[in-house]
């Protein structure tokens, strides 16, 4: 999502404590140890805007032109309760956003969107609320309340610079069902259990995790409340391996063309992906680097148009000499329209194509101490996945301003 740096930033200060700069003790004695580093506030507060210009051109259609604007205010509050309340190893967090919409994908038109800040409408919404607790050193942790799926599943930090949705979590999971798993905008209460552990061999570290998740329940969505049950296993270091499966435990309404339409008949959906990381030069955290990714996703296609899809790109950070934050992303992804789907379409409408794909190219550097700007441009192929509709083109100037209240 989106701002998932943000509220990341905001709780590691809280659960982990961020290391700083070591500074060495004054006076003539070489045997002085550096000072420790100071330890961080027991409660942090941090609130972000960040505003999208939107213009979007596909084919000569005037209809299908224009410019829009969106934004989200984000307010995230993280405390170490152990500090505040001396709970011992748990901590919490509370982030409010108020995103205002301007539906640029009405104008291109595609099933996956083209931009990860956009909603249907104005809406102020609590969108994470949570208690974490640590055990066995913090190589254990449990987490229980309202909480965004895609904060730690089918999330890999090399791809979190575009904007283009699919690179945050992929379609044929965040189109499931009429309103989508738990992940920006709506999300839900969820129970989510991880471990974590050293790699000897090569380093890195081990983890496994499993969540479940209450479904967000949609217009169509009258029956019995759904829960999604979603795993992930992998390492994470120079290079990293994850791989995940996610089912839903009822029935949800299927889906069918023209877009996402409710149609006929329920079905349980299910899935599998595969993450993959590589630095390709220098090192995670140093001054300059590029890391390279690529992701893959099947699933059933029944209460999605998605039988599957794939994303993969590169990332470089420091790639301006001199300017530490700029940073620089191209992605290309696709998404696979399923059997199903393709069956579904209605005999006079326009024959669809077997994937809508996108090529992605983005750039973003810190102007000002408060002040991140980011211009992106998109290409997509086959909007809609429909054969014979106009690709579109899609230019994004996004603007991030930050402040850390206390």
């Amino acid at each position: 999502m989106r701002f998932t740096r943000l509220i990341r930033r905001a709780a590691c200060g809280i659960i982990a404590g961020l290391s700083c700069p070591a500074q060495a003790m004054p006076g003539p004695d070489p045997a002085v140890a550096d000072a420790a580093p100071p330890a961080p506030p027991p409660v942090t507060a941090s609130i972000a805007y960040k505003g999208d210009v939107v213009a979007v051109a596909a084919g000569r259609e005037r209809q299908r032109r224009g410019v829009r604007y969106m934004d989200i205010v984000d307010l995230v509050v993280a405390a170490d309760l152990e500090r505040v309340a001396g709970w011992r190893g748990m901590t919490a967090l509370v982030d409010i956003l108020n995103a205002k919409g301007g539906r640029a994908n009405d104008l291109a038109n595609t099933l996956q969107g083209v931009d990860n800040s956009e909603v249907s409408g104005s809406q102020t919404r609590l969108f994470q609320a949570w208690v974490q607790q640590r055990f066995a050193g913090d190589r254990l942790s449990l987490l229980i309340g309202r909480y965004d799926l895609n904060s730690e599943f089918y999330h890999n930090d090399a791809a979190g610079a575009l904007i283009a949705p699919a690179f945050g979590i992929g379609s044929e999971l965040a189109s499931t069902g009429p309103n989508g798993p738990s992940i920006f905008p709506q999300t839900e209460l969820a129970v989510r259990l991880r471990a974590t552990g050293p790699v000897r061999a090569g380093g890195g570290q081990a983890y496994a995790q499993a969540a479940v998740v209450r479904a967000p329940r949609g217009v169509a969505d009258d029956g019995p409340r759904t829960a999604l049950l979603v795993a992930e296993a992998g390492w994470q270091g120079r290079s990293a391996v994850a791989i995940g499966g996610w089912s839903y435990t009822r029935p949800q309404p299927r889906i069918t063309p023209p877009g996402v339409t409710i149609g006929d008949g329920r079905a349980t959906s299910h899935g599998v992906y595969m993450l993959l990381e590589r630095d390709v030069a220098g090192k995670a955290g140093a001054p300059r680097h590029w890391r390279a990714f690529a992701r893959m996703g099947l699933s059933d296609g029944r209460t999605t148009p998605f039988a599957g899809g794939w994303q993969l790109g590169v990332t470089g950070q420091g790639v301006v000499a001199g300017r530490p934050d700029s940073l620089v992303s191209l992605g290309a992804s696709s998404g696979a329209l399923s059997s199903h789907y393709r069956r579904g379409n209605p005999p006079d409408a326009s024959r669809l194509a077997t994937a809508e794909s996108t090529i992605e190219l983005t750039y973003a550097d810190r102007v000002a101490p408060f002040l991140r700007l980011q211009p992106d441009v998109q290409y997509v192929r086959r909007p809609g996945g429909v054969r014979d509709r106009p690709d579109a083109l899609v230019v994004v100037l996004r603007a991030a301003v930050d402040w850390t209240l206390f």
